[in-house]
């Protein structure tokens, strides 16, 4: 065992160095203030370590991503979403029956009960779809009261279809509310990505046509989303789930940590920020100029990323799908020529390149989901429904493998001292 040496006054400590199946190493403190009466501060959680999991490697230097040690790459290319979502969750990659019977569970657990359609009619039309995915995900709860303890195995089985198959068909129902057309129910006869695309766009008094291309689009970006180690809405799944909360409320608390635009809103502000460059006019070398002035209000969305160092190694698969969606689709939109224009300048500009400012998945993921047809607020919707996978991979490692403790950050005081309370006619 390697132990690092901590000085403090006349006091030296000895804490164990943990070292990971990649050659990861932390110090683990968790001794610390008992031993010493100390705590860590790390704002924003960027150097601490709150658990160990076997689930995803991320190496930002290298631009390295692996779900359960298969590359990202190896899985867009040759994998599909449910394939993905079993290995996240099982931790192996399924046997064909394995898969079949995987398939199986999600066919059957697809439908909504007919009771929940009425939650649609009390939210307005401004509604943003993530407060009503959050809020319906949450309600799911109240209908599987035999589905809710963490601690039963066999509950937690028949919770992961019912979550990972009732989210899509959420989601969809969110949108076709949203704008005044009739739901299209699950069609047991299509799979996972393409039953969501028909539940998004069919009608009844047409049949959709399924582009197989569209189809490969939504895996890959829902493969791509799947899991991406302790970011801010998987930390959330887990400090809520630390408390024995059901994966119902557990899921429903990550899908509003991604809400935020700091985090799954990411690549709605791209296209956010496309738009406004066609509105106003504006040229692309002045965009850049305006990006790199420090003193500019301007901020150029979908580059640099808070892990990566290297491109993002899920930019390089959708920008691989992405283009040639785009060039089959051969849609006339300005904002999708403005973001190419935009790449190209950024990618050939020393400022860009020494910063190692690459074009990140959110850049590529907002203008595949617009070639697509899937509306802007539906954007962090669609991530939501990608990282579904990953929340259920990480709630159900914390109650397997975990120390069963409730998550506490500590912090440091830093407010008024002890005061004598003053009566309100002498303040």
């Amino acid at each position: 065992m390697e132990f690092a040496e901590l000085s403090v006054g006349d006091q030296k400590l000895k804490l164990a160095v943990v070292t990971g199946s990649e050659q990861e190493r932390a110090i683990d403190i968790r001794e610390l203030r008992a031993k010493a009466g100390l705590i860590t501060l790390d704002s924003g959680y960027g150097n601490t370590g709150a658990c160990q999991s076997s689930i995803t490697y991320i190496d930002g230097e290298k631009g390295i991503l692996n779900y359960r040690g298969y590359s990202i790459e190896d899985l867009a290319n040759h994998a599909t979403f449910v394939e993905t979502s079993y290995l996240l969750i099982y931790g192996h990659l399924p046997t064909a029956a394995e898969l079949a019977d995987f398939r199986t569970l999600l066919i059957r657990n697809s439908l909504l009960h007919e009771d929940m359609l009425h939650f649609y009619d009390g939210y307005p039309s401004t509604a943003h779809p993530m407060a009503i995915l959050s809020s319906m995900i949450c309600s799911l709860s109240s209908y599987y009261p035999d589905s809710l303890d963490p601690g039963d195995p066999a509950q937690v089985e028949r919770l992961i279809p019912r979550v990972l198959s009732k989210i899509r068909t959420i989601a969809a129902f969110a949108y076709k509310k949203s704008i005044g057309q009739p739901v299209i129910y699950p069609d047991n006869s299509l799979d996972y990505c393409s039953n969501f695309l028909n539940m998004m766009f069919a009608v009844p008094s047409e049949k959709y046509i399924i582009d197989p291309d569209v189809v490969k689009a939504v895996n890959t970006l829902l493969i791509l989303h799947a899991d991406h180690e302790q970011n801010c809405s998987t930390s959330t799944v887990r400090l809520v789930g630390s408390s024995d909360a059901n994966l119902f409320a557990s899921i429903a608390a990550g899908i509003c940590a991604l809400w935020g635009p700091k985090h799954g809103g990411a690549n709605q502000k791209v296209v956010e920020m496309l738009q406004k460059i066609d509105d106003e006019g504006l040229d692309i070398k002045e965009v850049v100029r305006m990006a790199k002035d420090k003193n500019s209000s301007f901020r150029l969305m979908g580059f640099g990323h808070r892990v990566y160092r290297n491109y993002d190694p899920r930019a390089r698969v959708i920008k691989e799908v992405s283009d040639k969606l785009l060039a089959k689709l051969n849609r006339s939109d300005p904002l999708l020529d403005i973001a190419k224009e935009l790449e190209e300048h950024a990618l050939s500009d020393d400022y860009f390149i020494e910063r190692k400012l690459y074009p990140n998945v959110d850049f590529y993921s907002g203008i595949t989901y617009r070639a697509i047809g899937i509306p802007l607020d539906m954007f962090t919707v669609m991530f939501a429904i990608g990282r579904i996978p990953g929340w259920i991979a990480h709630w159900k490692e914390m109650h397997l493998d975990g120390d069963g403790r409730i998550g506490r950050p500590r912090q440091v005081y830093t407010g008024a001292r002890k005061r004598s309370f003053t009566a309100i006619e002498q303040r």
